[in-house]
């Protein structure tokens, strides 16, 4: 598969539902990934990482044994636009590694995280 397959699928599966900057910020937080050596250096591994488990890896949607073809043409199209342009843009999450559209516990965030922005819709954690 390649990268810009992984990428569009990524956004589409994670932020169909998001405007351009949370969808933006689904591909940085892949790409922060990327550059940090705690995690996988390609983009694929990266969206795969821990997929070999049921509900264990990294995005949800990769081993959530549902279907991975996209459905909605639009939010397709979209994902496509985004995974082939985002590295042209600044990156809205300031370098975070961790994203989530779910609100998260507090206790999380206070003692492991240093930051927390939002962005679009969703939410991004360093």
């Amino acid at each position: 598969m390649t990268v810009l397959m992984c990428m569009a699928l990524n956004i589409y599966f994670e932020a169909r539902n998001q405007d351009w900057d949370g969808q933006l910020a689904v591909a940085h937080v892949v790409q922060n990934r990327v550059l940090d050596s705690r995690f996988p250096n390609t983009h694929c591994s990266v969206i795969q990482d821990g997929g070999e488990r049921r509900h264990q890896c990294q995005f949800s949607w990769y081993c959530d044994g549902k279907s991975d073809d996209p459905r909605d043409v639009r939010a397709w199209r979209n994902a496509m636009q985004v995974a082939s342009s985002y590295w042209k843009y600044e990156d809205p999450t300031n370098g975070a590694l961790f994203g989530s559209t779910k609100t998260l516990q507090m206790e999380l965030c206070s003692t492991t995280l240093t930051m927390f922005s939002l962005v679009g819709q969703g939410q991004t954690i360093t």
